[in-house]
């Protein structure tokens, strides 16, 4: 029987990836083009928030595939095919159909009241379109998983450990990164959102979560040991990206920089955050259906804040308490404890909630 350690530094990950996707929405409604991706935009813009977006914004959705697949990973070693589809369908497809029929509606319907349109039900995939892609890559790598899963002293479980023993390791996942970039040529390495693009880089980010697990302890010994170059490597790609390319750089070192900034996350999580607690506890099961419903109190706190005849820095402050406590306030007191609404929102079913 596999016994399975329990990683709370993925866990944490997991966490922080969600965390980073809600902050970054916030700060679209700060940006002189966010409504032209849908979001109710301020007058005023910030434009010293858009350099540690830009920072961010090149790995945050690489890294949640990159643990998502880590996940799919720790889940087939007590789960068959069929308990893993079953679960991964619970857990994500059915939050996601809910969510574009009930959830995504009532803040485009918050869009189309602030900009004066025309009211109409509105269902669209809209943030949680990585949870379709997620879904689909279960259903496509299943086959090869559970391959490797069968054949745990088979060649390419050797293969994968000896490979990541060294940080040559780490380029050649690289590599199909880069050729990814040149080959699909998006138009903007950041357009992740139902691209092309977007679901093949998703596809690799979600494989390659799955080896490194695979590969045993080697992977995470060398982020461990590596963590400081990772690091330096990622800052000066930024930093050249910044001041060379006016934050747009071409697209193969814009894949070299993401995998250099998910490689040093991963390194300074497996050194800091392999810990369990309440916290810990308490977030890893919220993360997602609060991630499902923050765009509701998003565009509610933008509806009310930004006619506000107040300082843009005050509005943004405004804007991520609202967001924020909203979310976790619905969450905690409505989400967790209806029977009836945790499955649709990716939660298990229980049998009675408590109300205090």
């Amino acid at each position: 029987m596999t016994t399975v350690i329990r990683r709370y530094d993925i866990d944490w990950l997991r966490v922080i990836a969600i965390g980073l996707l809600i902050i970054y929405h916030i700060g679209i409604g700060f940006q002189p083009w966010g409504i032209f991706i849908g979001f109710i935009q301020n007058e005023e813009s910030l434009d010293s928030l858009w350099a540690p977006m830009s920072m961010v914004n090149i790995w945050r959705i690489p890294l949640l595939f990159f643990v998502s697949g880590m996940g799919v990973s720790f889940a087939i070693r007590k789960r068959d095919w069929k308990q893993l589809l079953l679960e991964r369908t619970r857990r994500i497809f059915l939050p996601f159909l809910f969510g574009i029929f009930f959830i995504v509606p009532i803040h485009l319907f918050l869009w189309q009241k602030y900009y004066g349109q025309d009211i109409r039900y509105s269902p669209d995939p809209s943030h949680l379109w990585f949870l379709a892609n997620i879904f689909i890559y279960v259903i496509l790598l299943s086959p090869l998983f559970f391959y490797l899963r069968r054949n745990e002293n088979g060649i390419v479980n050797r293969w994968l450990k000896k490979m990541f023993e060294h940080p040559f390791g780490l380029l050649l996942i690289v590599v199909p990164f880069i050729l990814e970039a040149v080959l699909v040529k998006p138009e903007t390495y950041q357009m992740y959102a139902m691209t092309l693009h977007g679901f093949l880089l998703g596809l690799l980010a979600f494989f390659f979560g799955f080896t490194c697990i695979k590969s045993g302890n080697a992977f995470w010994q060398t982020t461990l040991q590596y963590r400081w170059f990772l690091l330096t490597v990622a800052v000066a790609l930024f930093l050249i990206r910044a001041i060379v390319f006016d934050l747009s750089a071409p697209n193969y070192l814009m894949a070299i920089e993401s995998n250099m900034w998910i490689f040093t996350v991963f390194g300074f999580g497996y050194k800091y955050l392999n810990h369990p607690g309440k916290i810990l506890s308490y977030l890893s099961q919220g993360a997602y259906p609060i991630y499902i419903i923050h765009m509701i109190f998003l565009y509610l706190a933008s509806f009310l804040i930004f006619p506000m005849k107040i300082p843009a820095i005050l509005k943004f402050i405004l804007v991520v308490v609202f967001t924020i406590t909203g979310s976790f306030a619905f969450y905690d007191l409505v989400i967790k404890r209806a029977v009836f609404l945790r499955p649709l929102f990716g939660l298990k079913i229980i049998k009675e909630v408590h109300i205090l």
